[in-house]
């Protein structure tokens, strides 16, 4: 985004929103993914008023299916084909985040974290609900797609 460098951010949202979105330093571990979702995604969920039916999507990266993490989440987690990052939904908030901060042309990695964090606090629910209610159909699609393989 800067001619000088990136950013790894965490974040997540639900039907009625975004929820948090953290800048990330450094290797991400085992310990570093329990301790973001420790920090973010209680917050998250409580932010989004999700209460206590609700289930997470994670991608297969090692570190976010390990035992650690399963262990930690206690959560129903959807499970989805690895190497599919066109079916998780999150992956067109990223898009419309890096099209947004992309056009106010931040110029160092300070400003395009707060650049980021601005952005991602304007996406309007209303978009977020529609990943979420459109993301059945695409399961549809892509299961129909895989059986028509074989």
């Amino acid at each position: 985004m800067t001619k000088g460098g990136s950013i790894m951010l965490w974040g997540c949202f639900a039907a009625g929103g975004t929820g948090a979105l953290h800048k990330m330093h450094g290797i991400i571990r085992k310990k570093n993914d329990v301790d973001i979702l420790t920090q973010h995604l209680k917050t998250s969920v409580r932010k989004l008023k999700l209460g206590h039916k609700w289930v997470f999507q994670i991608d297969n990266d090692p570190k976010h299916t390990s035992k650690v993490v399963a262990k930690w989440l206690k959560v129903k987690v959807l499970e989805w084909p690895s190497q599919s990052p066109d079916l998780n939904p999150i992956e067109h908030l990223w898009a419309k985040l890096k099209k947004r901060v992309r056009a106010r042309r931040p110029t160092n990695l300070t400003q395009l974290h707060q650049l980021c964090q601005e952005e991602w606090s304007k996406i309007h629910p209303t978009y977020c609900g529609k990943l979420v209610e459109g993301y059945p159909k695409l399961l549809t699609h892509w299961d129909c797609d895989e059986r028509n393989k074989s």
